[in-house]
């Protein structure tokens, strides 16, 4: 692989595996609230949060973590003003104590905070306003999570990036399955280690705390207790136990994919519980996490951040083309194996952020699963069948337009529904 395409993978794996503490939509809601406090100068006698929504859809029904157990939009932007810390990015409700939740219950309570509707923005879209006697201020977060675009004070903008260009400048129209490919093999492992060891060492402690019960429906012990004594059941419920424990209040870290906690963990959790079956050693591992951690971007990246599409798909067709990687199987193989895994659980919906994710995930797996066993044997979708492309650009081309474009109006009647229109 060419010096600087390498590079280049190496910087998409640094700019998207990152710690974050929670669902990351709350999150975000959370960062550009205390930036906005930040902004004004003082703490706020009001906030009205203006979102777009997907972030509505994504925050509606979520324990905002550190929270005590609050849920939704109010929860979110009036902790993060309370007791946020804008400087910790996606962790900026680590110091959060028990006095900042108490006030946050009270302002709440008191009406603190409003959350507005916005139409005819990005699918990630949140604008935080404050307001303290005669004077305001709003930051505006875009694309990613905690991408600023735009600040102002008293009406003057003191700070604004192009938001056409608002998104860090990370270049992923040089991934493909082939480059993901060639990158995996040529691979200098220590380029990697530090970042994929925070994302195994994280994401199974909160799997751990998730098998442990106590969070949401319990699909993950469910799993484990029912399919432990095999691999491909210990996998799907490995991930699904991190989700239970992340959409339910847990407030310890995972190592992000795409912007999304429980895609960072499905990516991950099942190559590593296969790794660890197989006894594959560190190097074979960590090649086979930079390939699930990169396609998984690569395929999302057709698809945008937020969209009715459930990013579990894509996160559990990278950690199913991972697994084949670490079964040894061929370019041909893992191309199979995604082609199997998008043409079939590709049509899950994204109803926000909640319990039922963790069985979303742990049915994405194993799909996955089911799509690498297929492809050993031989076993593909052809083109021509539904969303079957001539080859495996097109096909997650087509799955992305799917996601994308298509799946637009089904979005808004979601949100419908969840709101009660």
């Amino acid at each position: 692989m060419e010096k600087g395409t390498y590079a280049s993978y190496i910087e998409i794996l640094r700019h998207e595996l990152v710690p974050a503490l929670g669902c990351t939509e709350p999150i975000a809601i959370a960062f550009a609230s205390a930036k906005a406090r930040d902004a004004l100068g003082r703490f706020p006698e009001h906030l009205t949060a203006h979102l777009s929504g997907n972030i509505i859809k994504n925050v509606k029904s979520v324990i905002v973590p550190n929270s005590g157990g609050q849920r939704g939009i109010e929860a979110a932007a009036t902790l993060g003003c309370v007791g946020g810390d804008a400087s910790l990015s996606y962790e900026v409700l680590r110091p959060v104590t028990a006095e900042h939740i108490a006030r946050t219950r009270e302002l709440v309570g008191a009406g603190f905070c409003d959350a507005k509707y916005v139409e005819g923005k990005d699918n990630l879209y949140i604008r935080i306003e404050a307001s303290a006697g005669d004077e305001n201020a709003s930051v505006t977060v875009e694309h990613e999570h905690t991408n600023i675009t735009s600040i102002e004070k008293n009406g003057v903008e003191i700070f604004k990036k192009n938001s056409e260009a608002s998104a860090e400048a990370i270049d992923r129209s040089a991934l493909s399955v082939r480059g993901i490919w060639d990158f995996a093999a040529g691979l200098d492992v220590e380029d990697v280690k530090p970042m994929l060891s925070r994302q195994i060492e994280l994401n199974t402690a909160i799997s751990d705390e998730g098998l442990k019960g106590g969070y949401g429906a319990e699909v993950g012990k469910l799993l484990m207790t029912a399919e432990g004594e095999k691999v491909e059941g210990r996998a799907a419920a490995r991930a699904a136990a991190g989700s239970d424990a992340r959409m339910n209040g847990c407030s310890m870290p995972v190592v992000i994919n795409s912007g999304s906690g429980n895609q960072g963990m499905t990516v991950a959790l099942p190559v590593f519980e296969y790794a660890r079956t197989w006894e594959r050693g560190e190097d074979q591992l960590f090649r086979a996490l930079a390939f699930s951690n990169l396609l998984a971007v690569h395929i999302k990246r057709h698809i945008g951040n937020l969209s009715a599409f459930c990013g579990a798909v894509s996160a559990a067709c990278g950690a199913a083309a991972g697994i084949a990687y670490l079964d040894s199987c061929s370019y041909e193989q893992i191309c199979m194996t995604i082609t199997n895994t998008l043409c079939n659980v590709g049509g899950i919906v994204c109803d926000g952020a909640k319990s039922s994710c963790a069985a979303k995930i742990a049915s994405a797996v194993n799909a996955g699963t089911l799509s690498y066993r297929m492809a050993k044997n031989g076993k593909t979708f052809c083109v021509g069948d539904g969303l079957v492309g001539r080859d495996i650009e097109e096909t997650i081309e087509n799955v992305g337009r799917m996601g994308r474009d298509g799946m637009k109006s089904t979005d808004i009647e979601i949100l419908n529904v969840m709101v009660g229109n």
